[in-house]
């Protein structure tokens, strides 16, 4: 095996505020990539990253910051999760859909509406971990969340990938690589479920993943322009947290092998999958 390298980006852009709580209050978020890669990959991967951080819909960044970080440990090989696209057409619909999909699980009222709390605020910089049954926050740092970090996919895995999603004309990046995230956080065991929504203005899809229901995309869960977003993960509070947060943060999983995508589907026929 060659020697791998994380590479991660992360643009911002500072700007005024009448009440500042501290450095970090003082700038946004306008972009991030990261993925884990051979040493023949740094020169390309870097421009595609650097491009991306000027181009991004959320405006121009005034920092961008390019880590390049050697891994020593042998990366954990996975299977990515199945993709499947959820039929909605309006926002109250999705946020049902993804109270359903919550409490198929098990998942609390209370945990899922400090969720939703969560997923409708600005700039939130990591993912918040919360107990599934009392909706306690469970990071250790509120105001930096949890990074899900080290992770990557190989190069045939990525091409069939791209086939399977060109198939629903949904091969573009976003996709990739929240579905690349999302099968790492699943692959902890760990996590029951996961709901993200993107704080992209130009990007109004979420989902929903876990073991147990694939990667589902749920369009139309915010309205277009609004910066809001979050992602959030739930988990049993009497799991090793600190355990946990270092699989997400530190340990090295690689995609090898894909999962069918199902297409578009209703609701009751996720379900109906499931419980077979």
């Amino acid at each position: 095996m060659k020697e791998l390298v994380s590479i991660r980006m992360r643009a911002s852009k500072e700007v005024a505020h009448n009440k500042i709580k501290s450095a970090q209050d003082n700038n946004i978020h306008i972009s991030g990539a990261e993925g884990l890669y051979k040493l023949e990959d740094i020169n390309k991967v870097v421009k595609d990253y650097i491009e991306r951080a000027l181009n991004h819909s959320r405006g121009k960044p005034d920092r961008i910051v390019i880590t390049i970080e050697n891994i020593a440990e042998k990366p954990l090989y996975i299977r990515a999760l199945p993709v499947t696209t959820l039929r909605i057409k309006s926002i109250f619909d999705a946020e049902i859909a993804v109270k359903k999909l919550l409490l198929f699980h098990g998942i609390s009222l209370e945990a899922i509406s400090t969720a939703f709390e969560i997923l409708h605020k600005e700039n939130m910089r990591g993912a918040s971990l919360i107990s599934f049954s009392n909706s306690k926050r469970l990071e250790y740092d509120k105001q930096r969340g949890i990074r899900v970090s080290r992770l990557g996919i190989s190069k045939e895995a990525k091409r069939k990938l791209s086939q399977q999603l060109s198939k629903f004309n949904i091969n573009n990046d976003t996709v990739k690589e929240a579905l690349i995230l999302a099968s790492k956080v699943a692959s902890s065991g760990k996590i029951i479920a996961e709901v993200c929504i993107s704080d992209d203005p130009d990007y109004t899809t979420g989902y929903v993943a876990s073991s147990k229901l694939g990667y589902l995309r749920i369009p139309n869960i915010k309205k277009k322009n609004s910066r809001s977003g979050g992602r959030v993960f739930f988990v049993k509070e009497s799991e090793n947290i600190e355990k946990i947060i270092s699989y997400l943060e530190k340990t090295p999983v690689i995609i090898n092998k894909i999962s069918h995508c199902r297409g578009t589907l209703n609701l009751n026929e996720i379900i109906g999958i499931i419980d077979k």
